[in-house]
C-alpha cells in the first residue's frame, strides 16, 4: 500500500504545486522518489512527530496541503494533541499518513502496534478518517486527499498487500465497496483484513457476501442501509482494538438507520476485532492476528 500511495502522490503532484509532504525520518525506499523530484516540497522533521505536526500545520495555513508520514502511531497517538489543536480545530489540510496498521511491524512490539488510532481519531471534528483495503482503494482514496481541504487520516500497510479489486470500479469518496454479493450472512471489512476475508469467502465456498469499508469517517450510511435490510447477519473484522472501533461505528450508525425507519430489522451483528489486552509477544503479522482472534 505504501507504494502505491507514493506513486499516485507524486502523479498528483506533477499538477497540483500544493502538495506537500513531511516525513519523520522514515520512509527510505518509499519517500526517495518525491524528494527528488520535488525537493522545495519535501522536509523531513527528524524523529519528531509532534512538531512535524506543528510544521504541517504552518505549512497549511499558507496554502499548501501538506502530508505526514511516519510509522503507526508516531504521526497518531503520539500526536494526538497537535492534530486535534493545530490541525483539526483549524480546519486545516493536512492528511496524516500512517505507515503499518495493525500488526504490520509485529515483530518490533507493542510499540509498534497501531491498534487504538482508528477509535481516538474518529471522535475528532472535522477529521475524515479511511483506512483502504487493498493498493487500488490506496490510490483512489490518496488521490480523492489531494484535491480535499479537509483534514484527513490514512491508514496503510507496509508492503506487499495483494490487489483484492479486479477490473475498473466506480468510486465515490465515502461509499462502501462490494466485493462480492451473498446470501444470508455479509462480511463488512476494514483496512488489510480485506485480502483475508476475501480468501477465506472463497476458499470456504460459504455464499457470504463481502464489503470493504475504506472510509470509516465520515461512514456510507446509504450503502449500509441497503446491506443491512439484504442480510440476516453481518460480520466485521478490523485489525484493531475492539472498544471505539470499526465495528463500534458500524452498530453507531445502524441504530441511527433504526431509530430513523431506514432499516426495517437489525440484523445479528458480530464483531471480530482485538480484545481489551495488548498482545505483547513479538512475531509476524499473520500470527499476532492469530494470538488476537481477528480471524473467521
Amino acid at each position: 500500500m505504501r507504494t502505491a500511495f507514493i506513486t499516485q502522490l507524486i502523479e498528483e503532484a506533477k499538477t497540483n504545486d500544493t502538495i506537500f509532504l513531511v516525513v519523520g525520518d522514515l520512509g527510505y525506499s518509499v519517500v526517495e522518489q518525491f524528494a527528488e523530484f520535488y525537493p522545495k516540497r519535501f522536509l523531513n522533521a527528524g524523529i519528531a512527530e509532534q512538531n512535524m505536526t506543528g510544521i504541517a500545520a504552518g505549512l497549511a495555513m499558507e496554502g499548501f496541503n501538506v502530508f505526514t508520514y511516519s510509522i503507526g502511531n508516531f504521526p497518531t497517538l503520539r500526536c494526538m494533541e497537535q492534530i486535534r489543536y493545530d490541525v483539526c480545530y483549524h480546519n486545516l489540510s493536512v492528511k496524516v499518513v500512517s505507515v503499518g496498521g495493525g500488526y504490520a511491524y509485529g515483530a518490533l512490539g507493542v510499540s509498534h502496534h497501531t491498534t487504538e488510532e482508528l477509535g481516538m481519531l474518529r471522535t475528532i471534528p472535522n477529521l475524515t478518517v479511511c483506512a483502504p483495503g487493498d493498493p487500488i482503494e490506496t490510490k483512489l482514496i490518496t488521490s480523492y486527499l489531494c484535491n480535499s481541504r479537509q483534514p484527513g487520516y490514512l491508514r496503510l500497510g507496509k508492503a506487499g498487500e495483494p490487489i483484492v479489486h479486479t477490473g475498473n470500479i466506480q468510486f465515490e469518496f465515502g461509499k462502501i465497496f462490494t466485493v462480492t454479493e451473498g446470501k444470508k450472512t455479509a462480511v463488512l471489512t476494514t483496512g488489510s483484513m480485506l485480502a483475508y476475508a476475501d480468501t477465506f469467502i472463497k476458499e470456504s465456498k460459504n455464499g457470504w457476501g463481502l464489503y470493504s469499508v475504506p472510509v470509516i469517517k465520515p461512514l456510507d450510511a446509504l450503502s449500509l442501509s441497503i446491506i443491512a435490510n439484504q442480510y440476516d447477519n453481518l460480520i466485521t473484522i478490523e485489525e484493531h482494538q475492539r472498544s471505539g472501533g470499526f465495528g463500534s461505528a458500524i452498530l453507531e450508525i445502524l441504530n441511527d438507520l433504526k431509530n430513523q425507519n431506514l432499516i426495517k430489522v437489525l440484523p445479528n451483528v458480530k464483531i471480530i476485532a482485538i480484545p481489551d489486552k495488548f498482545i505483547g509477544i513479538a512475531g509476524s503479522q499473520n500470527y499476532l492476528r492469530i494470538q488476537a482472534g481477528i480471524y473467521l
